[in-house]
């Protein structure tokens, strides 16, 4: 089963279908209805944390849950949900250079994990007014994917189970959305299946 963490966001529905559809059970729960005994008690193959409005301050339980979890339940993190990760490992959230919302914009990633198989470049769409800051960015956290202005649109943990996306992969206009989940759920089974 999926855990998909609703911060309140109009998309989450779309996520939670697109995940449907990779012939996944999804339990959503919002940011400030679940715990880490509710997340213990559940044993998800993967935690989703969602889209919405504010910064990884305004998103309940989902700091401490990835705190809590990492290394131990894979986590992938869509928007916000990127930048509550990012957070956790002590990186700042910095205003983007333009807010971006509903626009359809290109990216270059490096073509593995959950960019295996996907174009490159890739159009996403992207919904944003914060960003990573890439300088803060700690030594265990890889840049995936970049926009062309060089802020970070893509992350991944160098040893864990753990990526985000600052854009939108179950936005419509999106390229390869749905593949870019169906690679974070291949990349968590690979690490639940290790050895």
């Amino acid at each position: 089963m999926i855990l998909l963490i609703d911060n309140y966001d109009s998309f989450t529905y779309n996520l939670y279908q697109y995940l449907l559809m990779l012939d996944k059970e999804v339990l959503v729960l919002r940011n400030d209805n679940v715990d880490v005994a509710e997340v213990d008690r559940i044993e998800p193959e993967l935690i989703v944390v969602s889209p919405g409005p504010g910064g990884p301050e305004s998103t309940g339980a989902c700091r401490v849950i990835v705190e809590t979890f990492k290394g131990r339940i894979p986590i992938l993190g869509i928007c916000l949900g990127m930048q509550v990760i990012a957070h956790a490992f002590g990186a700042r959230i910095e205003k983007a250079l333009e807010p971006v919302h509903g626009k359809v914009r290109v990216i270059r990633h490096s073509g593995s994990g959950l960019f295996e198989s996907l174009a490159d470049p890739l159009n996403v769409t992207r919904y944003h007014s914060l960003i990573v800051e890439r300088a803060s960015l700690p030594d265990c956290l890889s840049v995936d994917a970049e926009s062309d202005t060089g802020e970070v649109m893509a992350l991944s943990h160098k040893r864990l189970p753990l990526w985000g996306v600052q854009f939108h992969p179950e936005a419509l206009l999106t390229e390869g959305g749905i593949s870019l989940l169906g690679n974070a759920l291949k990349q968590a089974d690979a690490w639940r299946n290790r050895e």
